[in-house]
């Protein structure tokens, strides 16, 4: 394959489709009409019954209208997040950046396909210039799932070089996939060989740069675009929060003695994908003794009266965006015991003092070493970090405990528009039971505002 001259999609892809107008829907042609101007109808009408163009139902747009949560400018938002990432490109003289995580995918286009299968197939992609267009790789015939968004100029067939699609010619078309790449790069780089990457397979390394392309490690790129969110990321987010915690006020009021952990957890996933959530990517629910140590999976075990009952929601929401929330609940009627209040009552401590310290300009050591710790009995199975960012997932950055700051911690500054999550986990080395909190942090000029707004359990707290 030469690598001379512009790129030619057709020579290159088989095919190849230059986005139309969104939401342009015109009226149908007639079944005289020729090929090109039905499918031109054709994918004009895909856009239309997209997802994200049909939006999240009555059931989740009433209980945003209750909260007066406005509706988000999602073009505003689309190309803010571009910028983002072409700031980043620019400040590592990079000529772009080569996009395969879904998350990350998302965040440059706002366009989804088959999340979780597509996590561990790789056969999506999105090709961002520092200067120059968007370009989707997208998988066989769903070109028409990006038509709704102005952010992305072209759309191409992706080249499957991972074993399931490609078997023993995986060599083959990754060495097709890099000259593919190389052109690209020659047509949209300006010179500039330097092309990041936020995941690839290794062996399609090798190819890339015997064609000359320095292959860069992009992640970094990514999280540091994504750690700062715009007014109308922060619109979406905050609907999401109100799904999420209208989906567990479902679970705690259905919640009693007698039903398995599979029960309960199902209630929050359902009632997720109800308000249009996405997927759920953890299933940490636990009761009773599950609940120490904690990372306990939701199980069949029958959750009985007086059982803590511990979760963290881990969920994708509406727009797409995480939340991140954690509560414990007493099952049944009755009282907790001294011990199931004590537990608590550490958490919610250690919870207020760390929240308080979030202000802008805040370091990151500075979080990990006047934060709340934990007494020498609970440490031990202490959460593997005190703050972290979240938006489309967990996000940068992880801010540890002092005793695993030498081994695993780095030092940033907190900026407003960042979203971190407080965390809590108390348990007794070798006890009973164990209570989970988290709650969801804005950063603001001021200092900060909490998003997430769930109660706390009023018995647990000797209410």
């Amino acid at each position: 394959m030469s690598n001379d001259g512009p790129l030619n999609p057709k020579r290159l892809f088989g095919r190849h489709r230059r986005k139309i107008a969104p939401f342009e829907i015109p009226e149908h042609p007639g079944n005289d009409a020729d090929a090109a101007a039905l499918e031109k109808w054709s994918r004009a009408k895909a856009s239309n019954f997209n997802q994200h163009v049909i939006g999240y139902g009555a059931l989740a747009e009433g209980e945003w209208k209750k909260a007066e949560i406005p509706e988000p400018n999602l073009k505003n938002m689309r190309n803010y997040r571009i910028e983002r990432i072409r700031e980043q490109l620019r400040q590592h003289d990079l000529a772009g950046i080569y996009l395969y995580d879904p998350l990350n995918v998302r965040y440059a286009t706002d366009t989804t396909n088959m999340q979780i299968w597509t996590m561990h197939n790789p056969v999506r992609a999105c090709f961002v210039a520092t200067d120059g267009p968007v370009i989707l790789f997208d998988f066989h015939n769903c070109e028409h799932l990006s038509n709704h968004s102005e952010v992305v100029d072209e759309v191409h067939p992706g080249i499957g070089w991972f074993y399931f699609e490609a078997g023993d010619r995986t060599d083959e078309l990754a060495k097709k996939w890099a000259a593919v790449t190389s052109d690209m790069l020659k047509q949209h780089g300006g010179g500039n060989n330097r092309l990041a990457f936020d995941q690839i397979d290794s062996h399609g390394i090798p190819h890339l740069q015997s064609l000359g392309i320095d292959v860069i490690y992009g992640e970094g790129v990514m999280e540091e675009a994504r750690k700062v969110k715009s007014h109308d990321e922060i619109i979406c987010m905050r609907r999401a929060i109100i799904a999420c915690e209208a989906a567990m006020h479902e679970m705690e009021n259905r919640l009693q003695p007698g039903m398995s952990e599979n029960d309960l957890w199902s209630i929050l996933h359902a009632e997720n994908i109800r308000r249009g959530g996405e997927w759920i990517e953890t299933r940490l629910l636990s009761s009773g003794p599950r609940t120490n140590p904690w990372f306990q999976e939701s199980s069949a075990r029958v959750i009985e009266d007086g059982d803590l009952v511990a979760f963290d929601t881990d969920l994708i929401g509406a727009y797409g965006f995480c939340c991140d929330i954690s509560r414990t609940w007493l099952a049944g009627n009755g009282l907790p015991t001294n011990e199931q209040r004590s537990l608590y009552q550490l958490a919610m401590e250690q919870i207020d003092h760390n929240r308080e310290m979030l202000a802008p300009g805040g370091s990151f050591r500075d979080l990990s070493f006047r934060g709340k710790n934990l007494p020498d009995e609970y440490l031990a199975n202490r959460y593997s970090v005190l703050f972290h960012g979240v938006g489309l997932c967990d996000e940068y950055p992880a801010i540890r405990y002092p005793s695993d700051w030498d081994n695993v911690g780095y030092e940033g500054l907190l900026e407003p528009g960042m979203v971190v999550c407080v965390e809590s986990y108390v348990g007794r080395h070798g006890g009973h039971e164990g209570v989970k909190l988290e709650d969801q942090i804005l950063i603001t000029n001021e200092g900060y505002e909490q998003l997430s707004s769930y109660p706390l359990d009023d018995r647990l707290m000797g209410k």
